[in-house]
């Protein structure tokens, strides 16, 4: 298997365990546990969330961070916008995913909490804000995206846990990239609505030409993620993209366009600790 590491990211393998770390989040490893999980592990949802060899996944990767597993709380991600805070942990996941039920955020100042998301494509935004001690997870797909579900993760960030965005970091997970996110004019058509008054609209949506007939275009969501955190107020140093694409690199990490039906999924955790 190949080496993902990069100048943000660090590839390790470790105990028949394989996932990225990112340099950046690293610098507080004595109060922050993260990891983005590679293949072959497959962190399942839905009917399957307590399948024996979904547990143990988790768990393995847990371990190797060295964050609580008993602690690890998901939610169901429907490719909404609706971002919640995690008060309390019930030490089940499925019922964690009935508590967030229609929910692809997750934010905490909790001790030991892990927060969880899933994808296999799709853009995870792993937040930190160092001064506050208070962390997201959010799951940010085009359809996310296009709701600003990232703006909403900043906003009660700021809003309920005081933070200010020039302290928050920011690190963006393995997902498909512009190279790869083919759509045809109605997805297209929808960008151009939502994101137009963006300065960069020509860099993040292009014309890729005809394919049997039909005309596509290919959209950069990772950067529109990145132009709506920076209009929130992030520091361009803070904002930490792995660039890795998803499609590129589908021997290493889950794609639903390459793997196609009972695709795999990767998962982003990540917790605070501190006495």
């Amino acid at each position: 298997m190949k080496d993902l590491s990069n100048e943000n990211v660090i590839h390790i393998k470790k105990d028949n365990c394989q996932y990225l770390q990112f340099r950046k989040l690293l610098q507080y490893d004595d109060v922050l546990k993260h990891a983005y999980g590679l293949k072959p592990a497959n962190f399942k949802t839905g009917a399957n969330t307590n399948n024996e060899e979904n547990i143990e996944s988790y768990k393995k990767l847990c371990k190797c961070i060295g964050a609580d597993y008993n602690k690890l709380v998901k939610t169901n991600q429907k490719h909404t916008n609706v971002v919640k805070s995690v008060e309390i942990v019930e030490n089940n996941i499925s019922s964690e995913e009935v508590r967030y039920k229609d929910t692809d955020g997750l934010i905490t100042n909790k001790n030991g909490v892990v927060l969880a998301t899933l994808n296999a494509d799709c853009i995870l935004l792993m937040f930190y804000d160092p001064v506050k001690k208070v962390i997201a997870n959010v799951h940010s797909g085009w359809r996310g995206t296009f709701q600003k579900i990232a703006i909403n993760a900043v906003n009660k960030m700021v809003n309920e846990y005081g933070s200010n965005p020039k302290d928050i970091i920011c690190c963006i997970c393995p997902s498909i990239r512009k190279c790869h996110f083919e759509v045809e004019k109605d997805v297209k058509d929808m960008c151009e609505e939502i994101f137009g008054y963006m300065n960069e609209v020509n860099e993040f949506i292009e014309y890729r030409g005809k394919k049997d007939g039909v005309d596509k275009w290919v959209i950069d969501t990772v950067m529109i993620n990145k132009i709506m955190l920076r209009d929130m107020g992030l520091l361009e140093e803070n904002i930490i993209d792995s660039g890795i694409c998803s499609v590129c690199d589908s021997d290493v990490v889950h794609s639903s366009r390459v793997e196609g039906e009972g695709y795999g999924l990767g998962t982003a955790l990540i917790s605070i600790m501190f006495d």
